[in-house]
């Protein structure tokens, strides 16, 4: 009786020490990241990548590589931006193209989402609607810029356009692909609880079907602010207001090369700003709720 009560003990110590292992496993230490770990493993490395492109840049200036006639001087360009800055145009000239960007983008978020769960869903819309969309997703949006232009004029619903159509299919894709992802059993279990129909996909497909969606996302925007600058280095006009691509146009055709590599920047630096402050922290979210980040 004695050993039935201690082996009965053994096993109880053995099922307690297995469960505090799991939970120990399944813990996950958070902690509040300090600032100086943030400064020296994500500000310091590009901060310093670009102070490395600057001093390349400079080199080939002043030991005459490439004549400034094809690479300006990196002061020059600091000059053109101070310009821009005390005129009181600069801020001004980027809120032009990344509201415009943005609005373009929600739009094409609004359309391209329930159509790519219409696609993901239904057999015979993937069968009718999918190979258009892929075909659409590889045609260079400055092609629409012509079009868009001859049917709308030079206005903001020409921008619109060609900003859909280089963005809605990136999206639709990049839900399906997700959907695509998501295993059955989740589906399954959806269905068990009574998560069917529209509650399902809120509830059980969106949610699984995150990263493929995040990454969708990521493209239609790039995909819109691609089509963007080509609308506006196209169809410039004063009537659409001085956006960024506008800026690169007008520096060709005053042949002011710093004016050129300027606007460039400020295009390159306004796609990156829109990366680190609004994708960049969903991409952390979505891998922090999936157990994949602790930090």
């Amino acid at each position: 009786m004695a050993s039935t009560d201690t082996a009965a003990t053994v096993k109880k110590d053995d099922l307690a020490g297995l469960e505090a292992g799991l939970d120990a496993l399944d813990a996950v230490e958070i902690r509040r990241t300090p600032v100086r770990e943030v400064l020296l493993k994500k500000v310091f490395p590009p901060a310093l990548a670009v102070l490395l492109v600057l001093a390349v840049w400079q080199i080939l200036v002043s030991a005459k590589i490439i004549e400034e006639t094809k690479l300006p001087a990196p002061s020059a360009v600091w000059d053109g931006l101070t310009d821009m800055w005390l005129q009181g145009t600069l801020l001004e000239v980027i809120w032009t193209s990344v509201s415009r960007g943005l609005a373009g983008f929600l739009l094409a978020l609004a359309i391209g989402t329930p159509l790519g769960l219409l696609v993901a869903r239904v057999k015979f819309v993937r069968a009718a609607i999918g190979p258009i969309l892929s075909g659409l997703q590889s045609l260079p949006s400055v092609a629409w810029v012509p079009p868009a232009v001859l049917w709308f004029g030079l206005n903001d619903a020409m921008m619109f356009t060609v900003i859909l159509l280089g963005a809605v299919p990136s999206i639709a894709n990049g839900l399906v692909s997700g959907v695509d992802q998501v295993p059955p059993l989740f589906l399954r279990a959806g269905r068990t609880m009574g998560a069917t129909g529209l509650r399902g996909t809120w509830h059980v497909t969106l949610p699984a079907a995150l990263p493929g969606y995040l990454a969708g996302l990521k493209q239609g925007w790039a995909f819109s602010w691609r089509s963007l600058m080509a609308a506006e280095i196209i169809a410039s006009s004063p009537d659409l207001g001085l956006g960024l691509g506008q800026l690169l146009e007008n520096g060709r055709n005053n042949i002011d090369l710093p004016g050129v590599f300027l606007a460039i920047l400020l295009i390159l630096v306004v796609g990156i700003a829109i990366d680190l402050l609004i994708f960049s922290p969903l991409e952390r979210w979505v891998l922090r709720s999936r157990g994949l980040l602790v930090k």
